[in-house]
């Protein structure tokens, strides 16, 4: 394993983070922090209580996988398609470092900062909201699968799109209603029994539920339907960089 190379793209996406620390850090805690005003003030005065855990709490871990989830896409799907846009991945590609080291050092780097975006937004609702986490570490297992698993999602997207408007198709068109449609904002269990079916095929929901248990004790589905979903997910996505990398997918043109 070529750890100074892993090191070298790490460090040099991590750079880049700091570069654009408004838009990477700053900004999404600021949107996250308006949510938290009209959401937890706003709503959360009429509705006071969802399955015994006060609106205001209910929704952070909501919140904090909606900006998990598109930081994690797309820091890793930028952080992959300039250097393609560039032209220096092959540079990269041409050095003796394999795909494994590659694929660690972009992703590592794409999970670290929307890890550290997370962090930041749980310490800041700490602040708007009385917290208490229920189970530490199922929360931070949860977490980093979460930033892991998209963040090899967004390496993929960044492979395979081809400008910067196909960059933002699928975290603008499918991700972002996923989260919104995923119980981020309520429970499941408040909707009509056709609706509540529907919501079993989003994906985003096993996170999202899987996340909140961790929190509260409460969830829509099963914790271990939750953690074999995105662990099957996880998978997948390690199937087809791998794929990728073996074919020359969009790496070689």
């Amino acid at each position: 394993m070529n750890f100074h190379a892993i090191n070298v793209i790490y460090i040099n996406e991590m750079r880049r983070a700091w570069n654009t620390l408004l838009q990477t850090i700053i900004s999404p805690v600021l949107s996250t922090s308006l949510y938290f005003i009209v959401f937890g003030s706003a709503i959360g005065s009429r509705i006071e209580q969802v399955e015994g855990v006060s609106y205001g709490a209910f929704i952070v871990p909501g919140l904090m996988m909606l900006s998990l989830l598109t930081q994690s896409v797309s820091n890793a799907s930028f952080g992959i398609y300039f250097p393609r846009f560039t032209g220096t991945i092959y540079e990269v590609l041409s050095a003796p470092v394999s795909f494994l080291e590659i694929l660690l050092g972009y992703v590592g780097a794409a999970a670290s900062k929307a890890l550290l975006v997370g962090v930041i937004i749980l310490i800041t609702a700490f602040l708007f909201v009385d917290l208490t986490i229920l189970h530490p570490f199922w929360m931070i297992g949860f977490l980093l699968l979460t930033c892991i698993s998209f963040s090899l999602l967004g390496f993929i997207i960044g492979i395979w799109a081809d400008s910067f408007e196909r960059l933002q198709l699928i975290p603008m068109l499918v991700i972002t209603p996923l989260v919104f449609l995923g119980g981020s904002f309520y429970s499941v269990s408040m909707l009509p029994p056709f609706w509540q079916t529907v919501t079993l095929f989003n994906p985003v929901l096993y996170l999202i539920s899987g996340f909140r248990w961790s929190f509260f004790g409460v969830s829509d589905v099963s914790v271990g339907v939750s953690l074999t979903m995105i662990l099957v997910f996880l998978g997948m996505c390690i199937a087809v960089v791998a794929w990728m990398f073996k074919t020359g997918y969009r790496l070689k043109e």
